[in-house]
């Protein structure tokens, strides 16, 4: 009785699984000969095609980065160089003030150059981690530095910006070299900010990312 049993179950299992192929749109003959051929599970091809989409996309995250520490670089050079020109004499054979003359501008200078050095150290490790995964931080203690310094260097830089808006405004009308040089460093100041701020985004959500997923 029970080998009668036995084989009644596994004709009902033949049965069944010839009805889900045929409601599945798959011909029992292609299903059997694709048994025969491959008996052991072959890998979905929706996690071929997830590993190859997070192949392609990491690489751009990358790369937007260096992007975005490169242009952080220049930026903040000019902000620091247009500060650091030497005065020139003006018309009437007097010298041009300093920036060294205002504290606010020395503020300005200081933050410009530790932004300069910060976008070069994330510039030479965004290389590093393209050319050798990992080899200078890990991308964990990497994601959580990157967050954190990202949010201290924008707030140093739009506070430097916004200290020497008065000394323009002091200025207005003289069109001595520091006055166009606190211009233009003080506009590269913002850009810097700007770009700061989209970085600074970009780390939160690998952050997030890392943490929920």
């Amino acid at each position: 009785m029970e080998p009668y049993k036995e084989a009644v179950k596994e004709e009902s299992e033949h049965v069944m699984a010839v009805a889900c192929t045929i409601m599945a749109g798959v011909s029992p003959v292609s299903v059997a000969n694709s048994y025969t051929q491959h008996p052991f599970p072959t890998p979905s091809p929706f996690s071929f095609s997830g590993t190859t989409t997070r192949r392609t996309y990491t690489p751009s995250i990358h790369h937007l980065n260096l992007f975005l520490r490169f242009l952080q670089l220049l930026f903040s050079f000019i902000s620091a160089l247009t500060l650091a020109t030497p005065p020139a004499n003006n018309n009437s054979g007097q010298r041009s003030p300093s920036f060294t003359e205002y504290p606010e501008l020395i503020y300005g200078f200081i933050v410009a150059i530790l932004a300069f050095l910060y976008a070069a150290f994330q510039l030479f490790k965004g290389i590093s981690d393209i050319a050798h995964r990992g080899i200078l931080i890990s991308d964990k203690t990497s994601d959580y530095f990157s967050f954190v310094f990202d949010q201290l260097t924008g707030y140093l830089v739009i506070s430097s910006a916004s200290v020497a808006i008065p000394i323009i405004r002091q200025q207005v009308g003289q069109s001595t070299p520091l006055w166009k040089g606190t211009i233009v460093s003080t506009s590269m100041s913002f850009a810097t900010f700007l770009v700061i701020a989209i970085s600074a985004l970009l780390s939160g959500y690998k952050l997030c990312k890392r943490i929920v997923w």
